[in-house]
């Protein structure tokens, strides 16, 4: 009998590769996109005549290829890149969806969007600055992330005379450090974004280097995309009730499939309430059919009339995911606004809203050698933390390890809706939190879970 990964190998199997770029400021990474662009022939005719109309009115003798992705005018204007491009292009090999983020501290949170789906990330040095914080901070966030491959690409080699000892030293450093991280795969690639040396092309300055370049890496790297592999996790958007004549006694949950398999006659559990039934029945693109699989969207049918609305999830009996009101997780704090011990918080988990009170925050990350500083008290922006927050309502959480779809959660400002923090479940990179020890005390406004 094949597995499940086996029995779906063919529609889980993909070309489609994402991945982001990430380093501190004018290392390259807008300029090493839009090589990447221009030389495997992905960028339009017109495209081309507007960014070397803007470089030759700045008195550029070439085109400035970093005009491909900084569109914003303020990006321009500057020269730098403040949100997140996205870019599609293909190649023979393979497609891709690519995020370059921003290089500066404080849009160091715009990494964690680039990156939160990436399979790759590619973070750049400048060769004559070496690793610095913001490369150790984004390699941090590559690593809290789950991004399973990421590569050093040590750029401006042609500023440096193209020596090898000046690679092999920022690439030792680099591995060392993102290997502690807990990074599976790292691969160091020196180049010159601007001279277009290893980046589509081998380099005839660098003989020394016998390894890829960037796009022959991009191409071949090995994905998987196969979320079948994983437990089943259907997390409820709408409830469909037609009462229509045609449809007198229709009761539908849709969603889309976050991971896993579900087949019709499967014993399923209702998250958070416990309440169990069958599948009857899985309508996808209008038909009914036995089987569905992540990513689908789909409407289950189940055998008994439960209460089930929008944020609860499904899952089978056998392998069903627990539920708590006490999370304890890394985040990303992302908003200006400092996350305090004490806050009232909504916690967003796939489609579930709830409210909840941040009980501690026992440490912060030092970047520099990874040590936890204990009690911060608060976290400011771009500050990567652990926090225990404790939930009005339970949650069907999943480890971010196992699962990055229902791993992974946002807080949020109940006042304005702003993003505070992007939270990951479980134990992340860095050593393990102490147990909470702050007492739990009630709020005057009811918020006392």
């Amino acid at each position: 009998m094949t597995s499940t990964t086996e029995q779906f190998a063919d529609v889980s199997a993909t070309t489609l590769l994402r991945f982001a770029t990430a380093g501190s400021v004018d290392d390259g990474k807008s300029t090493l996109v839009g090589r990447l662009l221009h030389d495997s022939k992905s960028v339009l005719t017109d495209q081309m005549e507007a960014v070397e109309a803007v470089s030759a009115q700045r008195g550029q003798d070439t085109p400035d290829l970093a005009l491909l992705t900084d569109g914003l005018r303020a990006e321009r204007e500057q020269g730098i890149t403040i949100d997140v491009a996205y870019r599609y292009f293909a190649t023979a090999r393979r497609r891709f969806i690519l995020a370059d983020t921003p290089g500066h501290v404080q849009y160091t949170r715009n990494m964690v969007t680039g990156a939160s789906t990436a399979d790759l990330a590619v973070v750049l040095v400048d060769a004559r600055n070496g690793v610095i914080e913001q490369t150790r901070r984004h390699a941090a966030v590559a690593a809290l992330l789950r991004v399973p491959h990421v590569v050093l690409a040590v750029n401006k080699m042609d500023l440096v005379g193209y020596q090898e000892s000046v690679f092999a030293a920022i690439a030792e450093e680099f591995t060392a450090y993102a290997s502690d991280l807990g990074v599976p795969e790292i691969t160091a690639i020196p180049i010159s974004a601007l001279a277009g040396d290893n980046v589509v092309d081998v380099s005839a300055n660098m003989d020394w280097y016998g390894g890829p370049t960037v796009l022959e890496h991009l191409e071949t790297v090995p994905v998987s995309h196969d979320l079948t592999a994983c437990p089943a996790r259907f997390p409820v958007q709408y409830v469909i009730r037609p009462q229509s004549a045609e449809h007198p006694d229709y009761r539908g949950y849709a969603g889309q499939i976050a991971s896993g398999v579900l087949r019709v006659g499967e014993a399923v559990t209702v998250l958070p309430s416990g309440r169990t039934s069958t599948i009857v029945g899985i309508d996808a693109l209008g038909e009914s059919v036995d089987i569905a699989w992540a990513p689908q969207s789909v409407t289950l049918r189940l055998a008994d009339d439960i209460d089930i609305s929008r944020g609860d999830l499904i899952a089978p009996s056998a392998n069903a995911p627990g539920t708590t009101q006490d999370v304890e997780a890394t985040v990303c704090h992302v908003a200006d606004q400092p996350l305090a011990v004490g806050a009232r918080v909504l916690i967003k988990h796939t489609t579930r809203t709830v409210k909840a009170i941040v009980k501690e925050i026992p440490s912060r990350l030092t970047l520099d050698d990874l040590s936890q500083h204990p009690n911060p008290g608060q976290l400011v922006a771009n500050d990567i933390g652990r926090v225990v927050v404790r939930t009005a309502e339970p949650l069907a959480l999943d480890a971010y390890a196992d699962s990055r779809r229902t791993g992974s959660f946002l807080l949020i400002d109940p006042a304005d809706g702003t993003t505070l923090a992007a939270g990951m479940a479980g134990e992340a990179f860095a050593s393990k939190a102490g147990p909470p020890t702050s007492a739990v005390q009630a709020d005057e406004e009811g918020w006392d879970f």
